[in-house]
């Protein structure tokens, strides 16, 4: 696990930079388009317009490429705005070149449930598996909605909300938590595990806790995101307030200081 505290702008771009690199890797080898899992709420919002830039200014290309969403809320309408399927299409996908039908989610209004999930994760599966896998994490330590307690085998599946993360999420629902639902469809933790790099972007005190957890804690169900610690290549990026309860931040700094410039993250 790579952790790197820097200011915004910069986790922004460093993010970008990992899709980017994917991204040109399978367009100039020509085997395959990359297959990019992407994230909704504030955290990711800046990679978005980075890789909008980067479309626009430097014909970085998204054609062909597939990308997966992480979680979807069960039963808003097709039309609502806060729907996590038209979140990606304004913050994401309507700026760049790729495919509307190139872009999966979770089906929140589905009939049945369990199939629906099923299908999801073989979905994913037959694209031989997401290369680079945008996340952010919750105050209470979620990864997509992966709620304290969620099992960390876990693939996707319905779960219910906890009070903290409606809490965290009526800011987009005119601040009123009574029209957040209470449902979801959302990635496993061990769906999640399966990407090749996960790069997970947080800011801001309020979630200091949870990055220290997920970092230094012990591995456990109570703060979801500490199962990264067992992935082979996952990048925490994170500005000086959300890094600020890390009790190795000192040596973070300066190990990513002395990082070779070829080496990337």
């Amino acid at each position: 696990m790579e952790v790197v505290i820097a200011p915004g702008p910069e986790l922004a771009r460093l993010a970008a930079d990992a899709v980017e690199g994917v991204v040109r890797a399978h367009a100039a080898a020509g085997d395959r388009p990359a297959v990019l899992g992407i994230a909704t709420g504030s955290s990711p919002l800046a990679v978005y317009d980075e890789l909008a830039r980067r479309h626009t200014e430097e014909g970085l290309s998204f054609a062909g490429v597939r990308a997966f969403m992480l979680d979807e809320y069960v039963g808003l309408p097709a039309e609502h705005p806060e729907r996590y399927r038209n979140v990606i299409e304004t913050e994401f996908a309507s700026r760049v070149d790729i495919d509307p039908a190139d872009v999966h989610g979770p089906d929140g209004l589905a009939t049945d449930i369990p199939g629906a999930c099923a299908a999801y994760e073989a979905a994913i599966a037959e694209t031989d598996g997401v290369d680079v896998q945008i996340l952010g994490v919750g105050t209470d330590g979620h990864i997509a909605f992966n709620e304290p307690g969620s099992s960390l085998a876990s693939r996707t599946r319905i779960k219910t909300l906890t009070r903290q993360t409606r809490e965290d999420n009526a800011r987009f629902f005119d601040g009123d938590v009574a029209q957040v639902p209470t449902h979801c469809l959302t990635q496993g933790l061990a769906t999640i595990m399966s990407a090749r790099h996960v790069v997970l972007l947080a800011q801001g005190k309020h979630k200091a806790e949870a990055v220290h957890q997920l970092v230094e804690g012990p591995v456990s169900a109570m703060w979801p995101g500490t199962v990264l610690q067992h992935h082979p290549h996952v990048t925490i990026l994170v500005d000086e307030a959300a890094g600020g309860r890390l009790q190795l931040g000192t040596y973070y700094r300066e190990t990513f200081a002395a990082k070779p410039s070829w080496q990337g993250i």
